[in-house]
This record gives structure tokens, C-alpha cells and sequence, in this order.
């Protein structure tokens, strides 16, 4: 590598004084000259008046040459050992007596020889005039015949010297017989490019530097995915067919890439002619250089709610962390994985997000990569349950190996802030994997540890009232503001979906009212709780987001009405087979019980689900008793599920109670103050049910 020299400011030459020009005697003009010895730029210098000798100064320089460079304008480092070389030579004092061989690395070609060194070839033909000898795939030279002096073999190994480069680009080469060396690897020379210019450069040579973020083993090449601090690049290396090209490179590893730029499948793809791993400061260099400007870029943009809140403005620190988050890992092809509770709160939460971060996503890689790096799965239960991360740790896994990815970012939304969620923790722990969680359940503080950000309501003197999917939207418009208008409704959706009365409700629903009144907002929220339990573990991506009226606003109304009135009959045969079988009882804390064996008096297997169904027969019960505290209790053989309207139970403080109190209960489970679900051994759910229910009798009236 060389540098210009500081002395002479890379002229090569030093100025040591200046005196009068002889010429002109100081005048800066000639009065007469021997225009037959004048080139043509003196003489057009002389006929404007000017003494071409000093060009009108009346002073002419004394120069010398520059010692420190020996003329030639640049400081070397040496070839061999890398420390400063001796003016004017590639090599340094103790390695002055070593003979450099050199060796091309692919991307090299003519323009990076130098006459007079000596190189490592390979033989590759034998002609009437000469012997071809291969410096490398793409650089060919020739030994002449009147230089041959001994029989050469194709495929043999020699070095030649360069004894002379022709303008049109061909080279003679000489015989080198050496025998001690040091072999000197030359790479091409040529400026990094970053990945945002790279479309600027089609069918030309270029060098990036960044991190190896994907590779992918095809029937064909190995394709490297390189991301740098603007955005990545598809690299195609082949070997021949199926083969792993440059197998020490990995995941995460610092590389610079010299390859081809193409156009292939709509998109920019980089043809790999050599890639080389870097180390040490190289690498420490370009990924301080790359980290700086992620951290720069990812920065989210200050954005103003939706609606007034003060438990919002509140969060806002929080949220904008998890925002920084998401958006980094965007930055850095990082996979990202949604986990939302599979209700409409739930689905309005992830989708939010997911809409803001497919666009950036798209941007920041090829056409396919909102397939490799981002997911969206529903959760049936309100915690990340071992099901659940077990499915995304194996897909993480797989991915790994079948596309070179990095194990994901997983975001939990609408739930991953109770103690339930922590066995789940500790399986991503085991993998170094990063967590953040939006939710609005009531918070334990012992799953912190295990989270980069934590997003609840809670935290900031709220309560459940302030939905995931309010949360979600705020969220997703910190990440992209661009989606802000086909996002909003989302928030509203949410609140409804999941009877929220908190202030920031009505505010949601005003936001909106002049495209959807609120019984239109019930009614997509309705028919996302009816797709979602149809398609179980599935997004159902294509479907949810028509419900959400992100494509046809025809093929929207028509898919809501259609899924509301299944979704109406259902709950309605449902409600007419178990109202009959609904028990009545006064508590000591004046509230009344409503209690049903959703097991043995309701549709099994169907909808409306249980959690669901018992919603269903508290908001009827609630009409039935306006102005009166009532509780309504849905259980199975292991279950029990609790709405509750004017009493402040504590759900997550039950769990924990009932759990010391019934040994042999297997109690667990969670939710809200006032709605959530708990699980129990069937054999003491007799146990459970009686001691939960001298509890909520106990629990004071709100």
C-alpha cells in the first residue's frame, strides 16, 4: 500500500529556493527567442507576452529531487513485511535482501503488473512461438521462443518475470529462476464502493467492504448476502455446481468483496471474483465504520401520537428503544420474528409492525428478502408458551443452516411480560438470542433480565386499558412514519376488540370516524377472532389483510360481512346451548358470580373458544345487571377463564397465591387485573375453583 509523500505533497520534487530567471532577467517577459527550440505551449505562452521559462514569474525554482521518496511522489509499505519500504522501492531495510515473488489473486488483471517483478504462473498451453503462461483465470502472458531454453509442460508451476507490457494490453515474460523468495499476495486496487452505488456500476469491477449477513449453498453458486453501512449485497461465488465457494468464510465475518455488478432476476447481483476474510484492524475499521452509521440510520424520528396520553409521552423512551431495535436489526439483515396473542388486540399489534417493516425491509435487501427476514406467527396463549419457541427456535435453526442466516430478533407483542413467559426466556437465553417485548398484561420484573426492551402500560402509571395494539401502532410509526395513514384504524380496532375504556379509546375511535363507525370497528375485530381461530398457528397474512382493508375496499366489506355473520351464528347457537346452564351466585363482596362448565354445556372444538364464549356470557350478563359488580367464570376439567366488570381482582396475584396455598394444583397461568385464565391438574379442580372463588369474594368492589 502506498501513501502520497508528506514532504513533497506527491510532486516528487522539493522546492529549495527561487532566483531571478535567466531568461527574462526577472522581467517575465522575452524580448527575442529561437522559436525553432520552443514547443508549441511556450510559443502560445510568448505570443500572449509571457516568458515561457518561468511563465511570466520572473522567478525560476530551484528543485531537488525528494529524498524521502526518491522521486516518485508516494510512501510505500513494503510488499514483504509491511512496515515503511525504502524511498522509491516496495521492499524495506530487512527485507531488502529477500526476493519478493508476487501472486495475482483473481480479480487482478493486466493493469496490476509491474515490469521488472517476478510472479507466479501456471503453464497453460504450448505454441510454435512461445509458451502461455497463466498469472491467473484472467491473466495471460507469453514467454517467447527465442526466451524458451527448456521444455515446458501444461499445468506446470513457474515464475516468470514481466519483461514488458504492450498498449493494447499484452505482456512478455521472461524466465525467473529463484531459489529463496517470499511470496507476495496482490489484490486489485480499487476503492470501496458502498452497496447504495453499486446499481451505478453495471457490468464494471467493483470492491465493497462489510459483514457477512446470509450465505446460501444453491445447486449452483454460494450466495453471500454482505451488508455494509447503507445496505447489503447479493454475492454470487461459483466454484462448479453445488459447491461451497470460500468455506472459511461464515456468518458475522468482516469481508472485501471484488467482483462484477449484474443485473439478474430484476435485481443487482455481484459476481464474485475473489473475497478475501479480513482481520485485525481491517476488519475492526469497517465495522466500527458500519456500526457508527446502523446506529446513526437506525435512529428512530421523533413522531407525535396519535392521540393525546400521558402514559404514551411516558413510554415514548421505552418505545423508542424497542423502535432502535427493530430498525437495526432492519439495517443489519437481521431476521425478525413477531409473536402476537392470536386475537384481534393481538393481530392489530403484530400487523402494525409488520406493515412498517416489510417496506424497509424490501429496501435494505433483494426481492426475497422479506421472505428470509421477517415472520409474523400468532400465539394461542397470552404468554410465550414452550410450543412457541420451540417452533421459532427450529425455524431459526433451520434457517441457519439451509440460508446462512443469524438467529433472529423475536418481538412479543399483547403478551411476554408475565412470570409464564419466563421458561420461554430461558430456551432463547441458550441461544443468544434478543427479546423485546410490547404488551399490556400485568408485569412481573423478573422477566427484565432477560429483555432489550419492555413496552408496558403499566410502567408509566396505565393499565390494560392501553391496548398492544395501540401500542403496536404508535410502535410501528417510529419504525416507518410512511404508514401512518393506512395504520391508524388499526389502533381503534384494537381498543374495541379488546373492550378497552381507557381515555385513549374514544380518542382512537374520533381519529377514525370519518371512514369507520364503531360498529364497523367491532365488526373487524369480530372477524379477525373468527379467521385467527381457523387458521390456528398460521398469520394468514393474505387474509388478515383484507379484513384490515389494506388491499380492495370492496373485496373487504364483502370478506367482513361474510366472516361477522358466521362468526354472529356461531356465537349465537353457542349462547342458546349454554345461557340455560349459566349458575348464579352472590359473593360476600356484593358482586355476582356467574359460573358455567364450558366443558359439559357448550360446543366443544368450535368457535366461539372458551375464553371467547365466557366473554360473550359476561358482556350478556352485564346488560342484565347494569349498575351491579358481576363476575364470570367459564371452566373445563383443567381450566378456568374470568371476566370481571366493578371488581379489582388481581389475576396474576391469584395464580401465584393459589399456587403456594393448593400443594399438588399445578396452578399456573395469567392475564389481567381484571380478565385472564389459569390452568390447574384436573384431578383438584375442585380444590382450585373453590378457594379462586372465596378470593374473588374477598377482593374488594372497584
Amino acid at each position: 500500500m502506498s501513501t502520497e509523500c508528506p514532504t513533497c505533497q506527491g510532486k516528487g520534487y522539493v522546492i529549495k529556493g527561487e532566483q531571478t530567471c535567466p531568461a527574462c532577467g526577472g522581467q517575465g517577459k522575452v524580448k527575442s527567442m529561437n522559436l525553432m527550440q520552443m514547443s508549441e505551449k511556450d510559443l502560445k505562452g510568448m505570443l500572449g507576452g509571457f516568458c515561457p521559462k518561468c511563465k511570466g514569474s520572473g522567478k525560476f525554482q530551484e528543485r531537488e529531487k525528494c529524498k524521502d521518496c526518491a522521486g516518485t511522489g508516494k510512501l510505500a509499505d513494503c510488499d514483504i513485511c509491511g512496515k515503511p519500504a525504502l524511498p522509491g522501492q516496495t521492499v524495506c531495510e530487512n527485507c531488502k535482501s529477500v526476493h519478493p515473488v508476487y501472486k495475482l489473486t483473481p480479480a487482478c488483471d493486466v493493469s496490476d503488473l509491474e515490469v521488472g517483478k517476478a510472479y507466479f504462473g501456471k503453464v497453460a498451453n504450448l505454441a510454435d512461438f512461445g509458451v502461455f503462461v497463466n498469472l491467473n483465470d484472467q491473466t495471460k502472458g507469453l514467454i517467447h521462443s527465442s526466451n524458451v531454453h527448456r521444455p515446458y509442460v501444461p499445468g506446470e508451476d513457474v515464475i516468470v518475470k514481466i519483461n514488458s507490457i504492450k498498449p493494447n494490453g499484452n505482456f512478455d515474460l521472461l524466465p525467473h529462476k529463484v531459489t529463496s523468495f517470499q511470496v507476495v499476495e496482490v489484490e486489485k486496487n480499487l476503492p470501496r464502493t458502498k452497496s447504495s452505488d453499486v446499481a451505478k456500476f453495471v457490468n464494471k469491477l467493483v470492491s465493497i467492504s462489510g459483514e457477512v449477513v446470509q450465505v446460501k449453498q444453491t445447486s449452483g453458486p454460494t450466495i453471500f448476502t454482505v451488508a455494509d453501512e447503507e445496505s447489503s449485497v447479493s454475492c454470487a461465488a461459483f466454484v462448479e455446481a453445488g459447491a461451497r465457494a470460500f468455506p472459511d468464510v461464515g456468518l458475522e465475518d468482516m469481508v472485501r468483496v471484488i467482483g462484477e455488478v449484474t443485473k439478474r432476476n430484476n435485481g443487482l447481483q455481484l459476481e464474485v471474483l475473489d473475497m478475501k476474510k479480513l482481520g485485525g484492524d481491517d476488519a475492526a475499521k469497517i465495522k466500527q465504520v458500519i456500526e457508527e452509521a446502523i446506529d446513526k440510520r437506525a435512529a428512530p424520528p421523533h413522531v407525535d401520537f396519535l392521540v393525546q396520553s400521558e402514559v404514551l409521552e411516558k413510554l415514548r423512551p421505552q418505545m423508542e428503544k424497542v423502535a432502535l431495535h427493530i430498525r437495526k436489526a432492519i439495517l443489519k439483515s437481521e431476521p425478525i420474528i413477531i409473536r402476537h396473542h392470536a386475537d384481534a388486540d393481538g393481530i392489530c399489534a403484530g400487523v402494525a409492525v409488520e406493515r412498517a417493516c416489510l417496506p424497509l425491509i424490501r429496501e435494505q435487501g433483494d426481492s426475497d428478502a422479506e421472505h428470509h427476514f421477517f415472520s409474523r406467527s400468532p400465539s394461542k396463549a397470552p404468554f410465550y408458551e414452550l410450543e412457541d419457541v420451540n417452533k421459532d427456535l427450529v425455524m431459526a435453526l433451520e434457517d441457519n443452516q439451509r440460508f446462512g442466516q443469524r438467529m433472529p430478533l423475536i418481538v412479543l407483542m399483547d403478551n411476554g411480560s408475565t412470570e409464564e413467559d419466563i421458561d420461554a426466556y430461558r430456551y432463547t437465553k441458550v441461544y443468544d438470542i434478543d427479546l423485546l417485548v410490547v404488551d399490556h398484561h400485568h408485569p412481573d420484573a423478573i422477566v427484565d433480565p432477560y429483555l432489550k426492551g419492555h413496552v408496558n402500560p403499566y410502567h408509566a402509571g396505565g393499565d390494560f386499558g392501553i391496548t398492544a395494539g395501540m401500542l403496536g401502532t404508535e410502535l410501528a410509526r417510529m419504525i416507518n412514519p410512511d404508514v401512518t395513514e393506512e395504520i391508524k384504524h388499526l389502533a381503534a380496532v384494537a381498543a374495541v376488540g379488546d373492550r378497552s375504556e381507557a381515555p385513549e379509546r374514544a380518542k382512537y375511535l374520533e381519529l377514525v370516524k370519518d371512514k369507520y363507525s364503531e360498529d364497523e370497528l367491532k365488526k373487524i375485530a369480530l372477524a379477525l377472532d373468527f379467521e385467527q381461530f381457523w387458521l390456528r398457528y398460521n398469520d394468514g397474512r393474505g387474509i388478515v389483510n383484507d379484513i384490515l382493508n389494506f388491499g380492495s375496499a370492496k373485496r373487504h366489506r364483502e370478506l367482513v360481512d361474510l366472516l361477522t355473520e358466521h362468526a354472529n351464528k356461531m356465537i349465537n347457537d353457542q349462547m342458546d346451548a349454554s345461557m340455560p346452564h349459566v349458575k348464579v351466585m352472590d359473593l360476600p363482596n356484593g358482586a355476582l358470580l356467574h359460573a358455567i362448565d364450558v366443558e359439559l354445556f357448550a360446543h366443544r372444538f368450535t368457535f366461539p373458544p372458551p375464553g371467547k364464549m365466557t366473554g360473550e356470557i359476561h358482556d350478556r350478563m352485564c346488560k342484565k345487571n347494569e349498575g351491579k359488580p358481576v363476575i364470570t367464570l367459564g371452566f373445563g376439567p383443567d381450566f378456568a377463564v374470568l371476566r370481571s366488570r366493578g371488581v379489582l381482582m388481581n389475576i396474576p396475584r391469584m395464580v401465584r397465591e393459589l399456587r403456594e396455598e393448593i400443594k399438588g394444583g399445578g396452578v399456573n397461568g395469567g392475564g389481567h387485573l381484571v380478565v385472564g385464565s389459569i390452568k390447574f391438574v384436573e384431578g383438584m379442580r375442585k380444590e382450585v375453583l373453590e378457594k379462586m372463588t372465596q378470593k374473588i369474594g374477598q377482593d374488594p368492589l372497584g
